[in-house]
C-alpha cells in the first residue's frame, strides 16, 4: 500500500475561557506529516472514558449548557462556577484535543522500516487527541491488533485494560495477596474480575445494586458486596476476612467509601489476631484513589489502627514506574487475549457531531454503569 498524503480531518476540542466558560466545538485540523517513525491512523472508534470526561467537560456545570451552530458543527458553550475556576487555571486559553485512547487503520506512514510495515494495518493507539478523523503518532504508542479483529473491539485496549493489569501487579509488587475494586460492574471491573478469576487473584468487588450483583454473579464472581443493602458493611468485613484483601482501588474518590473499606480490612484482621494492640493491626492497609465517581469529600473516620494508607494511584505514572520490557509484557497479554479477558462492552456508538449534543453528553457525563459510549468519527 503506497504512501499518499492525507486530507485534514475534524477534531473535537475543549476549551476553558477566561469568561468562566467551557466551549465545545468540531474544528478543522490539517493532518501532519509524519516523521520517520510515526504513523497516520483514520479513527474508527475511540471510547468515552471517565478520564476523558474530566478533559471534555472540566468544571462546567452542564445542567445549563447551551448548544448553537449546525447540525453538523454544533459549539456548546457551559458556565463555570467561579469558585472552581481555580482549579481550571492551567489549561485556560487552551484549547485542548480529547480523547485518550482508540483504533483505526493506518494511512499514512513515516519512511523507517517499522513505521511502513504498519501501513494498512489495524492498531489501537494511545496519546490524547483521538476524538478526530486522523490522528499522527508514534509507533511506540501504537498497538498493531490482531487478525481479524475492528477497530471497535481494539478501541479500549490501553486505558481499562492496561489499568486492570496494573492493580494487579501493584498488589504483587507491595506484597498483598488479595483486591478489593469498587465500581466492579463498570467495563474495568468486569475486566479486572476475568483476570483475577484466571491468575487466581482473590478479588472483593463492590457493586451499588442487585442487578450489578447478578451480572458479576454470571461472570464467576465469588465475592461480592452490595453497598444498596443493610449488610453490606458485614458482607464487606466477611469478604475481606475470607480473602485476606487488604489493597483496595476505590474509583468513587469521596465519600466513606475508603474509610469503610479499611475499617472493614481492620475487622477481619482482628479476627484471627493472637494478642491486642491498641495501634491496631500491624499490617499496612491501602486504599488507592484511581477515579472520581463521587465529587464529594473524602471522609476518613479513623477505626483501623496506625498501619494504613490512602493515595492516588494513575496509570501513566504507574507504567512509568515498571519500565519499557514490564510495559510491553502487559500489552502484549492485552493483544492476545483482546476478544476474551479484555473484551470491552458499549451501549451506543455515535458520531463526532453527536458527542456534543446536549441530551448526549447528559447521558455519558453520568457516567452510569453499563452506559458505555463509542465515537466513530468516520460515521
Amino acid at each position: 500500500m503506497a504512501n499518499h498524503r492525507t486530507p485534514a480531518g475534524l477534531q473535537l476540542r475543549s476549551l476553558v475561557t477566561a469568561q468562566a466558560a467551557l466551549q465545545l466545538s468540531l474544528i478543522e485540523i490539517e493532518t501532519p506529516v509524519p516523521g520517520p517513525d510515526e504513523v497516520v491512523i483514520r479513527i474508527q472508534a475511540s471510547p468515552i472514558n471517565p478520564s476523558d470526561i474530566g478533559l471534555l467537560l472540566g468544571a462546567a456545570d452542564m445542567r445549563r449548557a447551551v448548544s448553537a451552530g449546525s447540525g453538523a458543527s454544533p459549539v456548546v458553550s457551559a458556565p463555570i462556577p467561579e469558585s472552581l475556576m481555580g482549579g481550571m487555571a492551567g489549561r485556560l486559553g487552551l484549547s485542548l484535543p480529547v480523547g485518550n485512547e482508540g483504533a483505526g487503520v493506518v494511512v499514512e506512514a513515516g519512511s523507517s522500516p517499522a513505521a511502513q510495515a504498519l501501513l494498512g494495518r489495524t492498531v489501537a493507539a494511545i496519546g490524547g487527541g483521538m476524538y478526530a478523523q486522523y490522528r499522527c503518532v508514534p509507533l511506540d504508542q501504537c498497538l498493531v491488533l490482531p487478525e481479524q479483529t475492528t477497530p471497535a473491539e481494539g478501541a479500549s485496549c490501553f486505558v481499562n485494560p492496561l489499568t486492570a493489569l496494573g492493580m494487579v501487579e501493584t498488589m504483587r509488587r507491595e506484597g498483598h495477596t488479595a483486591l478489593v475494586h469498587t465500581a466492579a460492574a463498570s467495563n474495568l471491573g468486569q475486566m479486572l474480575n476475568r483476570i483475577c478469576l484466571q491468575d487466581a487473584v482473590p478479588l472483593v468487588n463492590i457493586v451499588r445494586s442487585p442487578a450489578q450483583v447478578a451480572l458479576l454473579r454470571g461472570l464467576g464472581a465469588t465475592h461480592i458486596c452490595d453497598m444498596s443493602v443493610p449488610s453490606f458493611t458485614v458482607d464487606l468485613t466477611n469478604a475481606l476476612a475470607l480473602t485476606g484483601a487488604t489493597l483496595a482501588f476505590d474509583a468513587t474518590g469521596g465519600g466513606k467509601l475508603a474509610g469503610q473499606i479499611l475499617a472493614g480490612m481492620e475487622a477481619a484482621l482482628n479476627r484471627t489476631a493472637q494478642t491486642y494492640s491498641r495501634y491496631g493491626s500491624t499490617t499496612h492497609k491501602q486504599v488507592y484513589l484511581y477515579g472520581g465517581l463521587d465529587p464529594s469529600p473524602l471522609e476518613i473516620n479513623r477505626t483501623f489502627g496506625m498501619a494504613w494508607g490512602v493515595g492516588g494511584w494513575l496509570l501513566f505514572p504507574f507504567l512509568h514506574r515498571i519500565g519499557a520490557e514490564a510495559t510491553r509484557a502487559l500489552k502484549a497479554r492485552v493483544a492476545a487475549e483482546i476478544k476474551t479477558t479484555f473484551v470491552s462492552h458499549y451501549s451506543h456508538e455515535i458520531a463526532l457531531h453527536e458527542a456534543l449534543q446536549l441530551d448526549v453528553i447528559a447521558a455519558y457525563a453520568a457516567r452510569t454503569t453499563g452506559n458505555k459510549y463509542l465515537i466513530n468519527p468516520t460515521r
